[in-house]
Parts: structure tokens; sequence; C-alpha cells
């Protein structure tokens, strides 16, 4: 049996957890990443959402990704639900990070995903670059099938008018 020290303190790892842990993570940073738009708040999501699982991993029954990837978006709802979110003004703006190659040369398509509000862009999120059904996206985000296609109808009407360029993209995606 592994350890794993968590607050402090040591704990007997579950079995099947740190294997978990190195074969889904790289997945689970993409999405985290995706949500958060940063690196250093995805990793710290991800951190976070994989203690909780840890912490719950001897109720897990089945495949533990849809569990943890429900922690990573209630976790993600939780932090943008907060008054205070950690930046503070300076003089000089910092760097703003790169681009998703995939979203294009120009990046529009990353650029108006992130102007989506955070409901509308999780669904997209876990709906396209994560290819769940409308079913799983409602499960992870613990709404209505129905109300997953409406928020998705939502966003992709918000996506067209943001990126006119990118309606042809957002179409096929209806």
């Amino acid at each position: 049996m592994s350890t794993m020290t968590i607050s402090g303190r040591a704990a007997v790892g579950s079995p099947g957890f740190e294997e978990f842990v190195a074969a889904r993570s790289p997945r689970l940073l993409r999405t985290a990443y995706l949500l958060t738009r940063d690196h250093g708040l995805a990793e710290d999501l991800l951190q976070t959402a994989l203690t909780k699982a840890y912490l719950a991993w001897s109720r897990v029954d089945g495949d533990p990704e849809p569990y943890v990837r429900r922690i990573l978006v209630t976790t993600y709802a939780s932090w943008w639900r907060r008054k205070w979110n950690g930046e503070h003004p300076t003089e000089t703006l910092p760097d703003t990070g790169r681009h998703d190659e995939r979203a294009g040369e120009s990046g529009d398509l990353w650029d108006a995903l992130g102007r989506l509000p955070r409901r509308q862009r999780a669904v997209v999120v876990l709906r396209y670059f994560e290819d769940l059904t409308e079913v799983h996206v409602g499960h992870v985000l613990g709404i209505s099938s129905g109300t997953v296609k409406s928020i998705n109808r939502q966003a992709l009407a918000r996506l067209r008018a943001l990126a006119p360029e990118l309606a042809e993209l957002v179409g096929e995606a209806s």
C-alpha cells in the first residue's frame, strides 16, 4: 500500500488511485485548462479536484473519471462564485499566455470561447472538447439533458455573434 500526505497527515492510498492519476491527469488537465484559460489555475483546479477525489476514493464505484470530472467542474464553479478571485491591479499587464494551436492562428475561437459565460463555456468544453454526450454533460453539471441542449444552443448562438468569421465552424457543431 502506498501513502500520500494530505493536509499534513499521512493517508493510506486506495488501490487504483495512483494508476488513475497517472493515466487520466493529462485529459483532466486539458479540461481544467479549457475551463480556466490559465495554466496555473488549471493545475490548481486539477490538484484540488484530485485531492477531493482521493478523500472519497473508497466510495467511488465503477469508472472514476465521470466522478472526478464532476468534482473538477463543481470546484471550478465554486471558484468563480467567490467574490474575490485573487487578482490585483498592476501598472503593467502580465503575459497573456499562448493560444491553443487547434483554435486557429488568430485564436478567434479561443477568444470567443473565453467570452462565453462560465456555464455556457463548461457545456461547450464538455460537449465538444471532451466529446461527452448531452446526457453525460448533464450528469457532470447536475442538470437535465434538456437544459444542456438549451445552454448549448445559447452558447453556439453567442459564439456566432462574437465571432462571425467562425459561423461555419460553429454551424457544424449545432
